[in-house]
């Protein structure tokens, strides 16, 4: 398939978007920009948080990650399910009652400015990190199939997708990306339905056949009983659980949808429906992986990991496969790096700048001074994801999880000893808990072999981090 066409197939893609974008974003303002002035339909909200849950990472992580993983993913995806459950009856119960625009907000009622001030950073660098990652991984798939043939920097690939999200993403914020995120979200579930029918269709397979295969490869193994290993079931059903509750139920990015629904009942419909539809859909995304692997062995493919499906959809397959692959995974690119650049945007005014608080000044000013933030947000974002270009990990999935344990700790230990406990805390002292709590989980798993012996520490590092800021905040309550 030549590069021009393809890259003919993401221009008009990309000016549906926009054309969306100016339906939706019509008579925004602040409010509609931060939470959809709380009109959102759940069933929309449900469906779009879909692709924002699950990112370019999934679309192509997981089925490469079969190989090695087989279908172990679906134990931490069981754990999601629990997560979700969690998030709807105790996060947005609480969320809901004190009325937030910033979930972080919450922090500031019950332990005080410092504490708020340390959540909203902690999820700034947790979410620019997460999202650039997975900007990075689309960006370079789009770079190598695409853009290298064609003489395109990286930088500059880089750059003009930046520049396509801020124009549909500037003016109407969570009001226009609640659409167009039902939008995307259509376009990749529909570009994965579509890829596993062609492949079962010529490896000549049914769905018995095929599952009967992969058995036989011993890519269809789920748990793992080792107690030892990093991904004993126990250990993977707890993290998923934990890494949901984190990286959504006290996630402005994941949160900020669900308050835009305008009634707690459907907001809690929307957060359940979410997690039942994931775990089929992270299903059939390790069916295909299966059938990836399969397909690939036959048509003779040496790329692995984050590369086969690229690689298989792009010079083993035919050409309308291709450009279906294209849309199907700019599509799951645009939800996440879209939602974290309005949610990061929105942290930083509310949070870090205040700017709810500053009465003089007038609504124009307001405006004009989120715009700035956005943009200098999308700066960051270009920085981030030249320094993921540098390291270049084979499977970002893994890297991705791996630094949520580090990076979403503090948070987790916060809102726990919040919500569970009724001391208050010396909220001088929170920044340096918050701190230490990542610093020694890093020692913990670095050091974890002369610690635990054969026991090893997997995505459960995110539960030892959050006990370790919930131990340093008990050690530093009001008696």
């Amino acid at each position: 398939m030549s590069p021009v066409i393809l890259l003919s197939i993401i221009i008009v893609y990309f000016a549906l978007l926009l054309w969306v974008a100016y339906r939706t974003g019509k008579g925004s303002d602040n409010e509609s920009f931060f939470i959809g002035n709380r009109k959102s339909n759940w069933m929309l909200v449900a469906f779009g948080m879909i692709g924002t849950s699950l990112s370019g990472v999934t679309f192509v992580s997981v089925p490469g990650a079969v190989g090695n993983d087989k279908f172990a993913y679906l134990q931490i995806t069981l754990g999601y399910l629990i997560g979700y459950i969690v998030i709807a009856y105790v996060l947005l119960p609480l969320y809901y009652r004190l009325k937030l625009t910033s979930i972080y907000g919450y922090l500031q009622q019950r332990m005080g400015q410092l504490s708020y001030k340390s959540g909203a950073w902690i999820f700034i660098v947790s979410r620019l990190v997460g999202a650039t990652a997975r900007l990075y991984l689309v960006v370079n798939i789009l770079q190598i199939s695409i853009l290298d043939s064609l003489g395109v920097p990286f930088i500059v690939t880089t750059l003009i997708i930046l520049a396509m999200i801020i124009l549909y993403t500037y003016e109407g914020g969570v009001k226009t990306i609640v659409w167009t995120d039902t939008l995307q979200t259509s376009c990749m579930l529909l570009g994965l339905i579509i890829c596993t029918v062609y492949m079962l269709n010529h490896l000549g397979l049914s769905f018995g056949e095929s599952f009967t295969a992969m058995q036989d490869k011993g890519y269809t193994k789920i748990f793992d009983f080792d107690p030892n290993q990093k991904s004993f079931f126990i250990k993977q059903i707890l993290a998923g659980a934990f890494i949901t509750i984190t990286m959504t139920g006290i996630d402005q990015e994941m949160m900020q949808k669900s308050l835009s629904v305008t009634r707690l009942k459907d907001s809690q419909k929307n957060m359940v429906t979410l997690g039942f539809i994931l775990l089929g859909v992270i299903s059939l995304f390790l069916y295909m992986g299966g059938l990836l692997h399969l397909y690939g062995a036959q048509e003779q493919v040496a790329s692995s990991g984050d590369q086969l499906f690229p690689d298989v959809a792009l010079n083993h397959m035919p050409g309308f496969i291709s450009i279906i692959f294209i849309i199907a995974l700019i599509s799951a690119l645009f939800p996440s790096a879209d939602g974290a650049m309005t949610a990061l945007t929105s942290s930083l005014c509310i949070d870090i700048f205040g700017m709810k608080e500053k009465k003089e000044w007038d609504d124009s000013k307001k405006e004009k001074f989120r715009k700035r933030i956005h943009l200098i947000v999308a700066l960051s974002f270009l920085i981030m994801v030249v320094i993921f270009k540098v390291i270049n990990d084979n499977s970002m999935i893994g890297l991705i999880l791996k630094l949520a344990g580090f990076t979403y700790g503090p948070l987790l230990g916060l809102f726990a000893f919040g919500i569970f406990t009724k001391y208050k805390v010396k909220d001088q002292l929170v920044p340096y808990v918050c701190i230490a709590a990542p610093v020694i989980s890093f020692f913990i798993d670095k050091y974890q072999e002369n610690l635990f012996g054969d026991f090893k520490i997997g995505l459960e590092l995110l539960i030892i981090n959050g006990l370790l800021t919930f131990i340093g905040l008990w050690l530093i309550r009001k008696k």
